[in-house]
């Protein structure tokens, strides 16, 4: 959808105010990158930004934000632009704030376990700096290969290896931020321990800008593991696979890799890909462990176990890290395959506790054949995170208003289950209209007060979570 806003909100001149602050080629006004920078990779939303502009350092980061916050123009920070929730669309239109220049790994001590870097650092290149040094960073969305690490924290964006590792914030020590007024703020730092003030740094976290521009991060890495193995397992139905899910995690087994497909995506995923996957299963487990040789044999043929003891068939172990990669493929495949159905493809998240996963996919399919639409499921196993993916024709008569009447009873159904509207996407334009009926209203109240105490002039990223 197209988002209406005021004509000329920010005024003539802005483009000019700018580029005093980060140099005329920094600054864009042009229509082809207005339009480039309308969007991401939510595909119902768009509006127009008034300009764009890409600051190289802090300092220009805070003059622009003190520029916006006299004038009252709005302005969204943005990294790559990969997040499914709308959350960087200017929807009242203003300023883009790009911060893809500020792209340096300042510091990777290894002594410390920590790197420091800008915010536009790409997620996969922190990764193979850390594991150069024989470390690992393990968040690991999956858009890696292209989102930026400070939009991976704006988000509190999780991935695959969640259930063992845990989430972005978990790995975020520190950073440099700006606030609504301008004023720049170091939050922690190298420090394991610090409980020096309320934690703001973990406020930020999944902030999606609302709060502040994070101009600089520290965060934690750990030890890599030394070696690592995946397998496979295909039930008749997602029933069955959740108990063996829960079978591997009371017998004291930590996956890394716990992760579902079910028979949509299954049969979708063999059609793209042909890497050899059973059409006929209802459902299939890739279930994942690293650390110590003797301990992931050990840990492998106990989840092997669990499954063939839940009625799990086709169970079976990768021999070598080309057969692992290849197994792994069937669940990086699942969202081209699915896009290959129709021309729009709409990716959603919601999370429920694990033992309620197959009864919230019963649920959604339950949801698909009312709406006349094809929904496939799939997503993390271990943590109850599933995704569910509709592919449309946008051009049918009256199939948008179906998707979204789906959704928000997808979303109504998780919560009915105890579970939450946003696992790991994050709220942005696209579920705002469902975060009160989560949070409630004094929840919702306190959110506008804190909003207020960061950014009293209502300009970073407004109308998103709480304003």
């Amino acid at each position: 959808m197209t988002t209406q806003r005021p004509a000329g909100l920010a005024g003539a001149g802005l483009a000019g105010e700018l580029a005093e602050i980060v140099g005329g080629d920094h600054v864009r006004t042009d229509a082809g990158a207005l339009e480039t920078f309308a969007r991401d990779a939510t595909p119902l939303h768009r509006a127009t930004p008034d300009a764009i502009c890409f600051p190289g350092e802090t300092r220009e980061v805070a003059a622009v934000i003190e520029l916006a916050a006299e004038r009252g123009i709005p302005v969204v920070p943005r990294g790559s632009g990969t997040n499914l929730c709308a959350a960087t669309v200017p929807h009242r239109g203003g300023i883009v704030l790009s911060l893809t220049r500020m792209n340096r790994l300042l510091e990777l001590d290894a002594a410390n376990m920590v790197a420091v870097c800008q915010p536009g650092v790409i997620t996969a290149r922190l990764g193979e700096a850390a594991a150069e040094r024989g470390l690992l960073y393990p968040p690991d969305p999956g858009s890696r290969a292209t989102s930026t690490i400070a939009g991976n924290v704006a988000t509190c964006a999780g991935g695959l290896r969640g259930l063992k590792y845990g989430v972005t914030r978990d790995y975020v020590l520190g950073c440099e931020v700006v606030i609504g007024t301008g004023e720049t703020l170091r939050c922690g730092g190298k420090l394991v321990k610090d409980v020096a003030g309320l934690d703001l740094t973990r406020l930020l976290c999944g902030s999606e800008g609302t709060l502040g521009v994070i101009t600089e991060l520290t965060v934690r890495l750990v030890p890599a593991a030394a070696a690592n193995a995946t397998g496979v397992a295909y039930f008749s139905d997602l029933a069955d696979a959740g108990r063996a899910v829960s079978q591997i995690l009371a017998a004291g087994v930590l996956p890394v890799t716990l992760e579902f497909l079910d028979h949509t995506c299954l049969e979708t995923v063999e059609e793209f890909a042909g890497i050899g996957l059973r059409t006929d299963a209802g459902a299939l487990l890739i279930f994942g462990q690293d650390g110590a040789a003797e301990a992931i044999a050990g840990d492998m043929s106990a989840m092997a176990e669990a499954c063939a003891q839940n009625n799990g068939f086709g169970v079976e172990i990768a021999d070598s890290d080309a057969d692992a990669q290849e197994l792994l493929e069937a669940r990086r495949a699942v969202l081209p395959s699915l896009s290959r159905r129709a021309p729009l493809t709409i990716l959603e998240d919601a999370s429920v506790p694990r033992a309620r996963l197959a009864e919230m996919v019963q649920r959604i399919d339950a949801i698909a054949a009312e709406h006349d639409l094809l929904i496939g499921t799939f997503g993390h196993a271990g943590d109850g995170n599933l995704h569910p993916t509709c592919v449309v024709d946008p051009a049918q008569d009256g199939v948008l208003q179906r998707v979204e009447q789906a959704f928000a009873q997808i979303f109504a159904a998780a919560l009915e289950l105890g579970g939450t509207i946003s696992g790991e996407h994050g709220i942005g334009l696209a579920k705002r209209d469902h975060l009160r009926s989560q949070l409630g209203d004094a929840h919702m109240r306190l959110l506008t007060r804190l909003k207020a105490a960061f950014d009293p002039a209502d300009i970073l990223n407004p109308g998103k979570l709480a304003s």
